[in-house]
């Protein structure tokens, strides 16, 4: 029988709940460097190239090798910032939630394949292991309720704010930091910026419906 939410069924347009864990539940972010490179590589999959930028780096008699090599790469790299919306995430120290929309139907594989990938071989050469980072391949189930939409996004960030405050992008939508990555427009279009008993951060604090999660999130962690 496939693990719960490994089936999955994709549409364009569509908004997912997406997560996985380490291999054996074992820790896949053991520092802040992993923190924060694998938000990193988030941020240069969902923020548009400069590929202008790019080529005239390469192009300039002052740029050093370092540099020219990183332009090169970053012009190679997959972007997905036409396609992948990112409304919400958090990383904890074994596994990690994304809450995204995709523009295409087959967007999402080809970003989490990608970003998989890429930080497996950073954490495998920096760990001096082999083999697979993760569980089994990512879980990703299609929302299809305004009450899942919502309630999605408070499950996500209590995630973090319940344990010692893990990178999360809770802050962006309170407004202590903005990222252009992170889109919590969509979300908080249904919350109140005048009043305080009808806005984003009170409704985080209220206690979740494990009802209108149902079937959403990880069996165990």
């Amino acid at each position: 029988m496939p693990a719960k939410n490994a089936t999955k069924t994709y549409i364009e347009n569509g908004y997912y709940h997406i997560y996985n864990r380490g291999v054996e539940k074992r820790t896949i972010f053991q520092d802040q460097q992993d923190y924060s490179v694998f938000l990193s590589y988030l941020k240069d999959y969902l923020l548009p190239k400069n590929e202008k930028e790019l080529h005239e780096k390469l192009s300039a008699e002052n740029t050093s090798s370092k540099e020219k090599d990183k332009a090169l790469k970053l012009l190679r790299l997959n972007n997905f910032s036409q396609e992948i919306t990112l409304l919400s995430y958090c990383l904890m120290p074994n596994h990690f939630h994304f809450f995204v929309k995709q523009k295409n139907m087959n967007t999402i594989d080809k970003f989490m394949n990608s970003l998989a990938t890429r930080y497996t071989m950073y954490f495998n050469r920096k760990y001096k292991r082999v083999g697979s980072l993760y569980q089994d391949v990512y879980k990703a189930v299609l929302i299809n309720r305004e009450e899942q939409f919502l309630h999605l996004s408070r499950y996500i960030h209590k995630q973090a704010l319940n344990l010692d405050n893990q990178p999360c992008s809770y802050p962006e939508y309170v407004g202590l930091r903005q990222a252009m990555w992170i889109k919590p427009d969509e979300i908080l279009s249904f919350f109140s910026k005048a009043n305080p008993s009808l806005s984003y951060r009170n409704f985080v604090a209220q206690p979740e419906d494990n009802e209108k999660l149902k079937n959403l999130t990880l069996e165990d962690n």
